[in-house]
């Protein structure tokens, strides 16, 4: 559209963004073409940890807590990171354990179901057809 001569305003309506951002790309494809306006990699501080040292991670947290010596099969942010420090040597806060793990290893938060590991399902159903109805009181 630049090389038409089409104005940044029937650019800017016709894209669907404001004029400004038109005329900066403007200024772009004039210094430096149509390369110029291509997607750039996002800028800002690179990661701690490498491509390698998720993958190390990722196999460490797949074998459970228990087997890294917790108590229950049960991960927090704090064990995770305590992990990864074990398999990398690198400390990562609470928020980038955070980013990590459902950024760079796409988990998602899993809340344990509350609930007695020794409930027996069958003698449930048993004592609400038989006890329950001769404890109750009323119809």
């Amino acid at each position: 559209m630049f090389e038409d001569g089409v104005s940044n305003a029937e650019i800017a309506r016709a894209v669907g963004v404001c004029a400004e951002s038109v005329r900066r790309w403007r200024r772009m494809w004039e210094q430096g073409g149509a390369s110029a306006l291509r997607r750039r990699a996002a800028t800002g501080r690179p990661p701690k940890l490498d491509d390698t040292q998720v993958e190390t991670v990722r196999a460490a947290l797949e074998q459970g807590a228990q087997a890294h010596g917790f108590e229950a099969d049960l991960w927090t942010l704090e064990r995770v990171g305590a992990v990864v420090t074990r398999a990398t040597g690198v400390v990562l806060s609470r928020a980038s354990v955070w980013r990590l793990l459902t950024g760079r290893l796409g988990w998602s938060l899993q809340r344990p179901e509350r609930r007695a590991i020794e409930r027996n399902e069958s003698k449930i159903a048993r004592w609400t057809a038989h006890e329950w109805p001769r404890i109750k009181k009323g119809p």
